[in-house]
């Protein structure tokens, strides 16, 4: 599997609404899209940052996959997302080349796109996602 680029890098937070301010006054962050991807149990606010993006991710409850992380790590860096063409043909080259993937197929992300995530213990600890942008 080849990425096009690194689509996003995910933040797990506590307060939505605060992270969004602090990326703002901090960083200059422009709120891209927010949205409740209920399917994936978070509440996701993407922050335009110059050409790049950071998307902060509240937990809609504590027993979601963010919620968990949460309760285990509390704040921070949760994931980093690559873009890809195809998220089908991105998962059977990942598995091929080995990887444990979460996701045997494509679910249903943030903006509607495709996404599928690969287990962290494949990437040297960093939980990696997939995102179809092709």
């Amino acid at each position: 599997m080849e990425a096009r680029a690194i689509h996003h890098v995910g933040v797990a937070v506590d307060d939505l609404d605060a992270a969004v301010a602090t990326y703002e006054r901090l960083f200059g962050g422009r709120l891209e899209h927010r949205e409740r991807v209920e399917e994936q149990g978070v509440e996701a606010a993407s922050m335009r940052i110059g050409d790049s993006r950071v998307e902060l991710l509240a937990a809609l409850g504590e027993d979601t996959p963010v919620g968990r992380f949460l309760a285990k790590r509390g704040p921070g860096m949760h994931h980093v997302a690559y873009a890809v063409d195809d998220v089908e043909a991105a998962l059977t080259s990942l598995a091929a080349a080995g990887a444990e993937l979460i996701d045997p197929r494509p679910r249903r992300g943030m903006f509607g796109l495709e996404v599928a995530f690969v287990h962290p213990e494949s990437a040297h600890g960093v939980l990696s996602e997939v995102v179809s942008v092709g």
